[in-house]
């Protein structure tokens, strides 16, 4: 039988962590869950570690770093990762499983429901959600609805081989563009969205944590699009230039004088940034094909998932005889 992680990064969520590890454990009973502590003030790993949860504990603040922690430690054939609020439909882990398995996928996004997200989700974090989405697919070519959403399934040979370069909460962006970008076999699948439980809060800001988002786009387009990127940076300076430079040239060709010799330097220093960039995204690209190739012989030389998996214990595997002692103990 396969060995399931469930992973749940935290950080001040004692109102809905219990519940959050016992669902999981009842729905996967085979399976281990995790619990990582984020730098908590409340009684977030107390009440992990009392409800069943292998509790750890992750010192840098950002759940870019947690997921980071998890990924590196964690050994399993199947992973899921889900936020600790109780805000995701924990039954739909099964149907996720199921799909990840019967279709050989890396990866199923648990998409949340538009009704659910249009009714429960802050209006600033809605429409971020929705202009970062229409944004990765309009760069990036994807069928992903929901790019932040928290509930995911993964298979070893994803976690094994994905970076984990982000701080924050930029890792699921990060965590689509990578699959996207490495053209991995990934889908949706469609989840309730619950309100938050009473006297619990979002960690997200709306706008801090959406910049850093917008800007990790920006960031991997460049990564995973060299050419493309420094190619529009190569027209934008190259049509400053000559937009410059078309007075110094009528001026010329009246008079036969330029008189404006600033403008001319200034005209002919953003042609040179052009050249700069062209040249520079040619080099990246040929980089960057060659990075790739390695990159996709390293995840090949990671089994994939068999052609199903046994139906005994909802799917999941006996853990460890170290994680069974790790089992109600916090590390």
């Amino acid at each position: 039988m396969m060995n399931i992680a469930v992973l749940i990064p935290c950080f001040n969520e004692e109102i809905t962590i219990s519940s959050m590890v016992t669902e999981f454990r009842q729905q996967l009973p085979a399976s281990t869950v995790y619990v990582y502590d984020n730098n908590s003030s409340d009684r977030t790993s107390e009440l992990a570690a009392d409800a069943g949860a292998v509790v750890r504990h992750e010192s840098i603040q950002g759940k870019g770093a947690v997921v980071r922690r998890m990924f590196a430690d964690i050994d399993a054939d199947i992973y899921i990762i889900v936020d600790g609020d109780g805000t995701y439909d924990v039954p739909s882990v099964n149907q996720m499983i199921n799909k990840l398995v019967d279709e050989r996928l890396d990866m199923v996004v648990g998409a949340r429901l538009d009704s659910a997200i249009l009714n429960l989700y802050p209006p600033g974090h809605r429409l971020g959600n929705v202009i970062i989405s229409k944004f990765v697919r309009f760069l990036f070519g994807s069928d992903f609805t929901d790019i932040l959403s928290g509930y995911r399934v993964f298979s070893k040979r994803f976690v094994k081989t994905f970076p984990a370069l982000s701080s924050g909460f930029e890792v699921e962006t990060e965590l689509t563009v990578h699959s996207l970008a490495m053209k991995l076999p990934v889908a949706e699948f469609p989840t309730p969205y619950y309100r938050r439980a009473e006297g619990s809060s979002s960690k997200l800001n709306t706008f801090r944590d959406g910049a850093r988002i917008f800007l990790t786009i920006i960031s991997l387009f460049k990564e995973f699009r060299p050419f493309i990127f420094f190619g529009l940076l190569f027209l934008f300076f190259a049509t400053a230039s000559v937009v410059f430079s078309i007075p110094l040239l009528f001026t010329y060709l009246e008079t036969g004088l330029v008189p404006q010799i600033p403008m001319a330097i200034v005209s002919s220093g953003i042609m040179l940034l052009a050249f700069i960039s062209l040249v520079s995204g040619i080099i990246l690209n040929t980089l960057y094909t060659a990075r790739w190739e390695a990159k996709r012989a390293h995840y090949q030389s990671f089994p994939g998932l068999p052609d199903s998996i046994s139906s005994d214990n909802s799917m999941a595997s006996t853990p460890s005889a170290t994680e069974q002692s790790q089992t109600n103990k916090t590390i």
